[in-house]
Formats: structure tokens, sequence, C-alpha cells
């Protein structure tokens, strides 16, 4: 008999300096089996840190991601189809990311195993001409602190300022430091 998903409902309130963006979002998230609470929290801030301010160019939902590899861990398509945003969490391949690149016009990866720098110099001369991809890492012991805030229901405050991300849920709070390995080129 197949494990079920176990469902998390998350209350978010993102105060993002940095982009000039305040909202509350009530997301609903599905946690599959193999997936750990640390893996779910790193999806979850890459929805918060990701989030368009508004949906004109479409929403930014969760996407099948583990159960599908067809499709990433969070998509927003415009009102055509078209992928403006895929974003992945974890170690992808240098293959699937130059299929993700020509698919989407945004790719952002967001690594958070101690094996990151391994990972990351085995594909960095492969995916630096893919000019639309952007590569972040949260260090090992960030993300494993977020994954102490798991619950079934959480409430989340996400304040972002210059660069630094802080989340906490009323009694604790884990302090995030993102670096960016590879940006998006811009064309000129």
């Amino acid at each position: 008999m197949a494990l079920k998903s176990t469902i998390f409902k998350a209350q978010l309130q993102i105060a993002d300096m940095d982009r000039s963006l305040y909202a509350d979002h009530s997301l609903t998230l599905a946690r599959h089996p193999s997936e750990t609470d640390e893996r779910m929290m790193m999806r979850l801030l890459a929805f918060s840190l990701a989030v368009p301010a508004d949906t004109d160019r479409g929403s930014l939902d969760f996407a099948a991601g583990l159960s599908d590899t067809d499709e990433p861990d969070l998509w927003q398509k415009d009102l055509t189809g078209s992928l403006v945003q895929w974003i992945e969490v974890g170690q992808p391949d240098d293959r699937r990311l130059a299929k993700a690149c020509g698919r989407a016009e945004q790719v952002r990866i967001w690594s958070y195993s101690s094996s990151t720098p391994i990972w990351w110099s085995g594909i960095e001369g492969k995916v630096s001409r893919l000019a639309n991809l952007e590569v972040w890492r949260i260090d090992a012991a960030e993300s494993q602190a977020l994954a102490a805030l798991a619950e079934r229901g959480m409430q989340l405050q996400i304040t972002v300022q210059e660069g630094t991300v802080w989340v906490g849920n009323g009694k604790d709070s884990v302090s995030l430091e993102p670096r960016r390995l590879k940006e998006i080129q811009t064309r000129r």
C-alpha cells in the first residue's frame, strides 16, 4: 500500500523590504512521504522569496516536484500557459537545468545540503552559459534550523532586509543568509 502525503497548512506574513513586497498568503503543502521537513521548509522559503507582488503574469504555485520528474517544486505560469518561473529545491543535474532554462523565462535553484560545494563545483562550468539560471545556497545549519519550525499548522512571519531572511513562528526564529552562486545574466 502506497504511503500518502502529509498535509501542512501555512499562514505566511511576508515583509520583503528588498523587493518592497508586503503580503499574506495561506498555503497548503503536501509533504511527499520521501520528503523531509527540511526540504519542505526550503520549498516554503523558495515560495516566500519568489512570490510575485501581483498575479498579472500568473500566480506562483507548488508543482508536483518529487512526484513528477517533468515538473519543478514551484512554478509560475502566465495566462497563456508559458512558464515564467521554474523553481527547484536541491541539487538537480546540468541536463535538467538546461531543459528547464529552455522552457522558462527564469530558473531558480535553492540548494541547502552540506554537499552543495561539491555539487556546484561539478556543474558550475556546464551551466555557466545558461543566462536565465539563478542558483542560491542556504547553509546546511540554517536549513536544519528552519526545519525545526515545521508544524502541521504554521503561522510564520518572514522578513527580508538587505539580503538577510528572518523566519519566525511567534516563539522561535531563524536567521538565514542566502548566498548567490550564479545570477541571471542580463542581456545588453
